[in-house]
Parts: C-alpha cells; structure tokens; sequence
C-alpha cells in the first residue's frame, strides 16, 4: 500500500476517509455509469447535500434506514449521505422479496426504507406498503435534497455499530451482522493492499452495492484514488461494451464471473475479451485450481483470489506476485492485523474487520469462542508460508461410513473434465451409508452425454481414492445460486435429490464395500 493509501486508511469514519480523498483529488472520477461521471470531489458534495435532505425528512444520526437499491450512482450517493450522519444503515439486495426484505425491516426495527420504485418489472414501493416499512421513499433517478448548512457535525469515531448486513437466507430467516466504519474500512484496506493497485486503474462492480463487497471496494476505490465502473444489471457479453469504452483493467467477482469470462474469450481466442484487462480478482465461492490455470493460459491475465464473508468482507486475498502454484491452489495471505488460527481443522478469526457479531444476542454469543475468535464454519489449513488452504465447509464434510470426504476435492478433479462446466457434490441421506457422494454437474455448451461411469473411471484415473468416489450423478441446466456473487446453492441440491433413487446417471454401486 502506498504512503498516501496508508495514511487514508488510518481515517476514523467513512465519512472522513471521503473527505480526504476528496481534498486530495477533488477532479479524479470514481464512478462511472454509462455516460456520467462522478468526482471525489462530488461525491463529497453531493452526499452532503443527500445528507441535508434526510435530516430534513427527520433522519438523525444513530436513525435505522433501510435501503433496497441497485447498483447505481445514486445508491453511492445515499450511502455516503447516512454515512455523513451517522445514521445506522440496513443495505438489502435488490433481489430479495417479501419474506426475506419483511424479516430485515422488523428485526432492524428500521425508521424509513428507500426504494427504487418499480425496477425489473417489480414494484418495490407496493412491496414496502404490503408489508407495512415505515417512512419509504424512492431513491432511483431523485434523492433527497437540502442545504448542508443545518447539518450537525460528522461522526467523530468509526466504532459504533452503524451497518446491518444481512446473510443470505437459506432454510432459515438471516443473521443481521454488526459492522462498524472502522471494520469495513479494515476490510477495504485488506484487499487493496493485496491487490496492489494504483492510481492509474480502472476497476468494476458487477455485484450488489447492497453486499458486503459494495462498501469493501468503495474503500479500496478511495485509499488509491482510482475509479470504477458501476453496473446496475451485470451479464455477459453485454457489459462487454463497457468494460472496453472505459478501459477496465481489474475485473472480476467471484468464480462464476472468472467462468463466464472465459466463455467469452473461447467465443474469439486471439483476440482479447477486453484488451485493457490485466487483472481478474474476486473471492466468495470456492475456486478451482484448474480456473486459476484457463485464466491465466487463455485470457492472458492474472487472477487472484480471497476469501472473505459478510461477517468479515475480506480475510486473506492472493497477491499479483505469489507464486502460480500459491495462486492457484490456496486463498492468499491475511494482512497485518488479521489472525486466523485453526481449531480442530475448523478457520477462526479475530481482527478489526471482523464484524460485531449479530443483531440476536443468542446468535453472538455462538458465534465467538472464548478468546473472541470468530467461528467461520469452513474448514481448512494454513502453509508454511501462511497461505490459507480452504477445504469446505464443516456441512460439505461428507461422512460415509464414517470416514470424511471433501467435497472440494472431488469438485476440483471434476473441473478438468471437458464435459464439466461447473460442479457441485454434496452428500446424500442413505440408509446403508449414512451419506453417500453425489455429483451434480452442469455441462457447457456442446458437451456429449455424461455418465456416472464416464465420471468415476476418470475419477479413478486421476488418482481418487475408491470411498470417495461419486455414487450418484445428475446432470442439470443450471446449478441454483444466490443473485450477489452467483455462489453455488447446495441446500437446494440436496433439497431436490436428497429423495430421488436416480438421475441422469443414476445410482451406481457402492464403489468401498
């Protein structure tokens, strides 16, 4: 990290580090949109404005808003407003609907909820209406506004709870996860100084403002002073125009977005998919060595990869110069300050960008251990070199007849094979077993039949041991994910097939009697 990024870094609030920023390169972009551009410099003044006309509406530091909102300048605009206030802030995905949005506005017990209107051909004010928000206002093309001059002083510190994010629901409701200015900014700080990026960049948000990662790298945007491109509905190849009109040389997201590059590039591979494109990074899903490795051979970029969560938005994260192997087969490094320590094979963390915990007590006080490290859940090993080795999860831990299977290693076998586009294996319910392996493969385009005897005699060859290979395979359309970082929904997998006796390749032997 650079001198200017490391003295930015240290600022209190958000609210302190826009300013900075913006007395630093007042005329330097950091959003662009389509055809407009917005300054630090206004970004500074225009939030301050937003600011004024939510005090006016009766919003007062430590006041609960909700927002739903896309990724929009204007969602920037209001976020950096309440952020000058010193309101305490509840982002939702667009996404996400009755029972997921009613759930955050009660437990937030928020005070006023902004909305886009209809957008996407769903009216988001007739949502807030049917489920009784209080204070809802739309924030698409026209916020707030008011002199700044009746507003009170900013925040003085950054420590106090000001941001409830919320975990995505699966079988049950989410967490609404504690963070402060000073947490999200650690977090941003994190990644760019892993990424190490400068001045002289061009970055992008495919994703969610309303995510964990909306705030992680508006931070890393304003310590290197660099801007991005904001899209409001990501998919490719469309956004492709926009990528090259304004030369982005760091994209990325998560594993799925490095995929769906990829099959841009193989559409036409001599020339570049986006020729200003140095850099893919991203983190969220787990990453297939042999991703890593097509990146790089043929896009001709380098790609790193982190680890992070909502609880904590950044963990560890590679670095341009690792080595390949580093790269390619591990999460990257902590930086200063972040501790990770493995307990019985299970990641713990502590560290300032580690959230506050969750709104329900119950839920907190489970969640750290007795030395306040924070129980991820995922399961994993640190190098000599303190690179981080994630396995799984603890539920992706397959235990038949009783020994352990990582589904991870079976997935990152399966990714070298030309009929397999994207993978995930789960275990089953099986009354023999206690769990036995199945593969839910989705094929790309133009790929022949597979079977499960295709699958395991490939398995065998690359070396696999016997219990572990798959019992069952099915082949789907798509696999289920999430709308943020497009992260694999096993849940629903092992919903749908956790009662079915067959499938596309349907249930072999056991292979370890």
């Amino acid at each position: 990290m650079n001198d200017t990024a490391h003295a930015l870094s240290a600022s209190r609030t958000l609210w302190e580090l826009v300013a900075r920023r913006a007395d630093l390169t007042p005329d330097r972009p950091v959003l662009l949109q389509g055809d407009r551009t917005l300054s630090f410099g206004e970004l500074r003044d225009r939030a301050e404005r937003v600011a004024a006309g939510l005090y006016d509406m009766g919003v007062r530091p430590g006041t609960v808003v909700a927002w739903q909102l896309p990724t929009r300048i204007e969602t920037a605009l209001l976020s950096f407003a309440l952020a000058r206030l010193g309101a305490v802030q509840s982002p939702v995905i667009p996404f996400y609907r009755d029972r997921e949005v009613g759930f955050a506005l009660r437990e937030s017990k928020a005070e006023y909820f902004a909305v886009p209107g209809e957008w996407r051909g769903f009216d988001h004010t007739a949502m807030a209406r049917r489920l009784g928000a209080k204070g809802v206002f739309e924030a698409y093309d026209v916020l707030p506004d008011g002199d700044p001059a009746v507003l009170p002083a900013p925040p003085a510190e950054g420590t106090s709870v000001r941001w409830i994010y919320w975990t995505s629901g699966t079988t049950s409701d989410p967490k609404g996860v504690l963070h402060t200015d000073r947490s999200l900014i650690a977090g941003g700080s994190c990644l760019a100084h892993a990424l190490r990026l400068s001045a002289s960049d061009v970055g992008s948000m495919a994703f969610p403002y309303a995510h964990i990662a909306g705030p992680d790298y508006t931070v890393m945007l304003l310590l290197y002073g660099f801007p991005a491109v904001m899209f409001e509905h990501f998919a490719l190849p469309e956004a492709l125009a926009e990528y090259r009109r304004h030369g982005v040389t760091v994209a990325g997201g998560s594993t799925a977005f490095y995929s769906m590059f990829l099959a841009e590039q193989r559409k036409r591979p001599a020339e570049p998919v986006v020729p200003t494109l140095r850099l893919l990074a991203g983190g969220g899903a787990p990453k297939p060595p042999e991703v890593y490795h097509s990146v790089v051979r043929e896009m001709g970029v380098q790609l790193t990869h982190g680890y992070g969560m909502t609880e904590v938005p950044m963990i560890t994260m590679g670095a341009p110069d690792d080595t390949a192997e580093n790269l390619a087969t591990t999460e990257g490094r902590p930086p200063e300050g972040m501790e990770i320590r493995i307990v019985d094979g299970e990641v713990r963390l502590r560290g300032e960008a580690v959230c506050q915990g969750y709104l329900d007590p119950a839920q907190s006080a489970e969640a750290f251990d007795e030395d306040g490290f924070l129980i991820t859940g995922d399961v994993g090993h640190l190098t000599e070199s303190g690179h981080l080795v994630l396995t799984g999860r603890l539920k992706d831990v397959i235990i038949r007849k009783g020994e352990n299977i990582s589904a991870k290693e079976i997935e990152d076998l399966l990714h070298r094979h030309p009929a397999v586009g994207d993978v995930a294996v789960i275990g089953l319910p099986d009354a023999d077993r206690g769990e036995r392996v199945c593969a839910v493969v989705e094929q790309p385009p133009g790929a022949g039949e597979l079977t499960l005897a295709v699958v395991v005699s490939y398995l065998r060859e690359e070396g696999l041991s016997v219990h572990k290979l798959p019992e069952q395979l099915e082949v789907v359309d798509a696999l289920p994910r999430n709308e943020t970082l497009r992260k694999v929904l096993k849940y629903k997998l092992r919903e749908r097939f956790s009662e079915r006796a067959g499938g596309a390749g349907a249930v072999g032997p056991d292979p370890a009697p």
